[in-house]
Order: C-alpha cells, then sequence, then structure tokens
C-alpha cells in the first residue's frame, strides 16, 4: 500500500497508561513531538479502588495535573484513548461513568480500546480471544483464571459493556506478536470477528512491555527491514516502565527513536493508520487461514517473550505483560 507523502512504511505506538504519571513519561512525549512521531496514549478516567493494587502509583484523569497534560498532549496532535474505566474491574455503572467523564475531558468518546490485564470487564480475554483448540488450551491454563473470569461481552452480567463498546469504540486491540511488520502476520488488519462482534473492527500490535523489550524490538536491522518491505508497526508499550530515568529518555530508548524519525517513515496515531488501512481495502472479515497462523504465532510469540522476561528478572506467566 501507498503512504502519505511518499514514505516508504508506517510506524506508531500505542502506551497504556499502566503506573504512568506526568513525571514518568512527559519526557518521551516531549521527545516524540520534537521529532515529529505520533502516538496513542490510553488514560484511565476513574482513580482505582483497591488497595495494594500493583497499578496504585498511576495518576488518571481525577488528578488535575495529569489530566491538563493529557489535554496538552492531544492539542499536540497525540491520540487519547480508553484502557478501560479504571485499573481495577469496573462493574457496568462504573464503566459508564468511565466513559462519560471521558467526553466531559476531552470532548469526545474514546476510538480505540485496549483491555487491562485481568479487569473482568475485559471483552473477549484471555482463552476467549481465540479459536483454535489447543491455544485456547494453553491460554487457559497459564492464566489460571475461571473460564468464565472474563465478562465484559456477556449480556446480563454485571461487568457488561459490549453495547458501548459497539456504539462509541471504532478499534480494539486483540493479539500481540513478537515482530515488527504486522503485514506479514495480519495483513487483513483491521478486521471483522464474527465471534467476537461488540468491537467493529479489532486490530494486532508489537508487544514490547517495557524500555529493554521496545529497544529489542526496534534495534536498527529491525527497522530497516521494516522500511524495505513497506511494512506497518503498531507497537504496544508502556512508557511508565523504564523509558524515563532522571527526568530524561533513556539513551537507548532515545537512540531508537531518533533512529526511526530519521528513516522515511510515516508516523501517525493508532486511530490514523487503522483508518487509512480500512480505505486501502481492509476492515472486512478475516480469512480462516490467516486466523489460524496468527492464533499460533501469538502462543509461541509468549512462550518466547514469556521465557526471556523469566530470565530478565523472573516469575513473569506466560500471558505475562501483555
Amino acid at each position: 500500500m501507498s503512504f502519505p507523502w511518499g514514505a516508504r512504511f508506517a510506524f506508531t505506538i500505542l502506551d497504556d497508561t499502566d503506573v504512568a504519571t506526568v513525571e514518568n513519561v512527559a519526557p518521551v512525549y516531549r521527545l516524540l513531538d520534537e521529532l515529529g512521531l505520533r502516538a496513542t496514549k490510553t488514560v484511565w478516567p476513574l482513580a482505582g479502588r483497591e488497595p495494594g493494587s500493583p497499578f496504585a502509583g498511576s495518576q488518571t484523569l481525577e488528578d488535575a495535573e495529569y489530566r491538563d497534560f493529557v489535554i496538552d498532549l492531544r492539542r499536540r496532535g497525540f491520540e487519547i484513548t480508553w484502557h478501560g474505566a479504571a485499573m481495577d474491574s469496573s462493574e457496568r455503572k462504573r464503566t459508564l461513568e468511565g466513559l462519560a467523564r471521558f467526553r466531559a475531558v476531552l470532548g469526545e468518546a474514546p476510538r480505540i480500546h485496549a483491555n487491562h490485564a485481568t479487569n473482568r470487564e475485559n471483552l473477549y480475554w484471555g482463552a476467549g480471544r481465540v479459536d483454535d483448540r489447543i491455544v485456547r488450551a494453553v491460554a487457559r491454563r497459564a492464566s489460571g483464571l475461571p473460564e468464565d473470569h472474563y465478562q465484559g461481552h456477556a449480556e446480563g452480567s454485571a461487568y457488561w459493556w459490549g453495547d458501548a463498546c459497539l456504539r462509541h469504540i471504532d478499534y480494539a486491540r486483540n493479539l500481540t506478536f513478537d515482530a515488527v511488520n504486522l503485514m506479514r502476520i495480519n495483513p487483513s488488519m483491521p478486521y471483522r470477528d464474527p465471534r467476537r462482534p461488540l468491537a467493529r473492527w479489532w486490530f494486532s500490535a508489537a508487544d514490547a512491555e517495557d524500555r529493554a523489550e521496545f529497544v529489542r524490538l526496534l534495534e536498527s536491522g529491525r527497522q530497516a527491514r521494516l522500511e524495505a518491505e513497506g511494512g506497518v508497526c503498531i507497537v504496544a508499550t508502556h512508557f511508565a516502565k523504564g523509558f524515563v530515568r532522571g527526568g530524561e529518555v533513556d539513551p537507548a530508548a532515545r537512540r531508537v527513536l531518533e533512529e526511526l524519525a530519521r528513516r522515511r517513515g510515516w508516523f501517525p496515531t493508532v486511530g490514523e493508520l487503522l483508518d487509512r488501512l480500512r480505505d486501502h481495502g481492509a476492515g472486512g472479515v478475516l480469512p480462516a487461514a490467516e486466523w489460524r497462523r496468527m492464533q499460533r504465532a501469538w502462543v509461541l510469540g509468549l512462550a518466547r517473550r514469556s521465557w526471556r522476561r523469566r530470565r530478565r528478572r523472573g516469575g513473569v506467566g506466560l500471558l505475562g505483560g501483555e
């Protein structure tokens, strides 16, 4: 496909808001702005309620400093979107309250949804993300959660909000991969899934949980291949996880981003990129053969990343970090 202004490839970032504060992510966004790179940042409209949560230090739209920061990002051309209502599980009433809060602050509903961790209102999550019998069994065993834990798509459940997702959200993230050029794995992206109809379109991403994985994923050779192949990359990461040290962007992360900016790429937000893919003919029902390959690539990639994470810091389960 062709990209604007004669660009040879497309690249963007989906930055999930886990443990994010103004202090630990603002320097990254300043650098992206300076380099002309756009990204999409998820937010939580509401504060968490569970004491001892691993995400308890995160700021939300209830924090005035963070709210002002997010509004300024949007004014600068970054896309702001949705990671659920809050850092912990939200029943339907709270999810709808979070959507209303998002609209009140940003003037419009979010376009993109990314499920968060083990929140019970997640849509089609855990083993419910996939259909392959073997892949489902592996995912179910690895999660250690009951079959019915995720209920955002289950009408009648206390956590049901699938109707609101269908009404407001354009794109939902599903599988992630240890790959840079997503067109080699999911060329039909974004796609429709008749078995998961409460999202209008689904999309894939490259998984880089933290700064170390981001730098590894986007080493120079992989960037060169992405450009040579005329590929498309959406990296799902967390800028709050190691990208900023002492108020400055980590040198390795800076080097990767500066190299990207020097290449002839198109650097839109996630929503802009997915819109263009649809304009070029994507957005149909995912072919069965492509879906089979994606599921197997997903579970194999998770196993590889889990092994690397255990080597780095130990104790991460198969589905950890996604």
